[in-house]
């Protein structure tokens, strides 16, 4: 429901009753992951999308009936049929689990509170019921804030603050994701299935070196949704004119500069000074950072030797083995917008699992939902 937060929250500061469509769950090729919504106002107004367009006349006629009626939330699965290739459903051959209700803003005051909270920009997640007691279906609780406080209520002040703790740890990771809780007797004898709806800050991508591949790396690193900052120790070279697409160039050593920033298991770092000064202690600090990916450019002779100089100064086989160098995928790129293409290329694939390959000879669905790294998520 976050991606379309603006309108909903329009809506909601006008008291304007609208049927909520979420998908939930899918498999297969479905075109958008969970956490995607459609809202139909009372006017018959429609915002979002859950499907790219395979089945959005279907759900829209499930939010109209859902508006008109006041029934509870109900559950619809789209799917593609061969028996029947002009039935209702996703002509890309995957499925869809969709969960439709009402929602009444003078009841919600809640959901308003996180929807603007997600407009200014603030790290907001929105845990939705979207399985279990059928009175607790749809129902949400918000967690505002990285560690902050939360508002709504699943019914149970002890299962709220378990909930929350949970909500916490996905917020962080940036992570939208179902999860089941309950169905222990001794604690929560109810279980539940809830939609973890987050957003967290931009990822930060990390570029030491400032050089022209740096420059068509900041470009597509904004591009993707990073936030981007590129550091050097060489002031004359290190502006914010050579960079205008980076969101800040910082002046310093690289890994004196890694040493007080903030980075998390989202954050890519990407070093292209291709000078052992920089790189060795950079990297050396790097490798035992919890990161999300780490690239460095050179050629394989380089890589050789900086993996030999990093031996030598202890950094252990494991955590070489992280190392992504030469930087990129084989693109056959000789430019810096090509070199920065095949850089970003690697790191989504790094990120989502990818192979790599052309999906022309990868077997299975495209929109593969490949298993996400865990995240350790503590419990009260």
């Amino acid at each position: 429901m976050l991606n379309i937060a603006d309108t909903l929250y329009r809506w909601c500061r006008e008291n304007r009753p609208f049927a909520l469509a979420t998908v939930v769950q899918v498999s297969g090729s479905a075109p958008l992951p969970p956490g995607t919504a459609l809202a139909v106002d009372t006017t018959g107004a429609a915002v979002g999308s859950i499907s790219g367009g395979c089945v959005e006349g279907a759900v829209y006629d499930l939010c109209q009936q859902v508006l008109e009626t006041g029934e509870p939330p109900l559950r619809s699965r789209f799917g593609y049929s061969d028996d029947d290739a002009f039935a209702v459903g996703l002509t890309c051959g995957g499925e869809l689990e969709v969960l439709v209700q009402r929602i009444d803003p003078a009841g919600r005051p809640h959901l308003t509170t996180a929807l603007e909270e997600a407009l200014a920009g603030l790290p907001v997640a929105v845990a939705q019921v979207v399985d279990g007691p059928r009175r607790l279906l749809g129902h949400t609780l918000s967690v505002l804030g990285d560690g902050g406080g939360y508002v709504g209520t699943l019914g149970d002040e002890q299962e709220d603050r378990r909930v929350a703790t949970q909500v916490r740890a996905l917020l962080r990771a940036g992570r939208t994701v179902r999860i089941e809780i309950g169905g222990d007797a001794a604690t929560c004898p109810e279980k539940m299935s809830l939609l973890v709806h987050t957003q967290a800050p931009r990822p930060r991508m990390l570029i030491f070196g400032a050089v022209d591949f740096a420059a068509a790396l900041t470009q597509a690193g904004r591009f993707l949704g990073y936030h981007v900052t590129v550091c050097d120790a060489r002031p004359a070279f290190a502006t914010p004119e050579r960079f205008p697409h980076a969101d800040e160039v910082v002046v310093d050593w690289p890994h004196r500069y890694l040493e007080r920033t903030e980075v998390d298991a989202r954050t890519a770092i990407c070093v292209l000074t291709h000078d052992a000064k920089f790189d060795l202690p950079l990297l050396r600090l790097a490798l035992g950072l919890p990161v999300s990916y780490i690239g460095a450019m050179g050629s394989r002779r380089t890589h050789e030797h900086r993996l030999r100089r990093l031996r030598e100064a202890g950094a252990s086989e494991g955590h070489l083995a992280s190392l992504r160098s030469p930087i990129g995928l084989d693109l056959g790129a000789h430019t810096p917008e090509e070199t920065a293409i095949s850089i970003t290329a690697e790191i989504i694939a790094h990120t989502r699992h990818g192979t790599g390959l052309p999906l022309s000879r990868v077997p299975g669905p495209i929109h593969g939902s490949a298993p996400l790294p865990p995240v350790s998520v503590p419990v009260e």
